[in-house]
């Protein structure tokens, strides 16, 4: 298989870009920018946003046009034409839950990084067929959490994840440890809660909190 990824940001980088990715799940527009920008404050650049609200693809148009500096890129995209939807929208980078073979070569003929998720030997083996090794592993906990993903290291010692689902203070040092975690995904870092409130500056508190404690 000839294999071509012409990608403007690659995985590599925006694993390597900060040790905690956001996923964010945000349903009005105008919470967009307050929220990238506390997260910003906290030296956190890469944004998930999720395709899980009517409101994401306008989100992620907003931040990438407002907020040049931030990495933002979309979740949850699985299939084909939400990929393109992402790439008109500006994502930098584009995250999937699972993957399907359509997706992957979309992925290797769009313009931006695809990070396709995997809970399964055989899931990993099909992505690293199509040429990708920067993984996402989800659901994380529920797929064998830290033991899982330091047993594929064994057989697979190239392929790099970011494991998401499950994943909190209490057990993100527990997953970073292993050499084959880069970063991780938590919602945590954005509660409703902190939203419906507008508290920004309590966003900007638990990002700093969260990256000071995994350093």
């Amino acid at each position: 298989m000839t294999i071509s990824q012409n990608w403007q940001v690659m995985p590599k980088e925006i694993f390597a870009s900060g040790p905690i990715v956001p996923v964010l799940v945000i349903d009005k527009v105008e919470d967009a920018l307050p929220i990238a920008e506390a997260l910003l404050t906290a030296g956190v650049k890469v944004l998930e946003v999720t395709l899980r609200t009517p409101a994401a693809l306008d989100v992620i148009s907003i931040i990438a046009k407002e907020l040049p500096e931030a990495i933002v890129g979309s979740g949850t995209v699985t299939n084909r034409q939400q990929l393109q939807q992402s790439i008109d929208a500006g994502a930098k980078f584009a995250i999937s839950p699972g993957l399907t073979k359509d997706l992957l070569l979309a992925g290797n003929e769009g313009s931006i990084a695809l990070i396709p998720g995997i809970c399964s030997i055989s899931e990993l083996m099909d992505a690293a067929d199509f040429g990708y090794d920067h993984l996402k592993f989800f659901p994380a906990e529920a797929s064998g959490g830290v033991n899982a993903i330091k047993s594929i290291g064994g057989p697979f010692p190239d392929i790099k994840f970011c494991p998401t689902g499950g994943i909190n203070l209490k057990n993100v040092r527990d997953y970073l440890a292993l050499s084959n975690v880069v970063c991780c995904g938590g919602s945590w870092l954005v509660p409703s809660s902190a939203v419906e409130q507008k508290d920004w500056s309590a966003i900007t508190k638990l990002a700093n909190d969260a990256v000071a404690y995994v350093k």
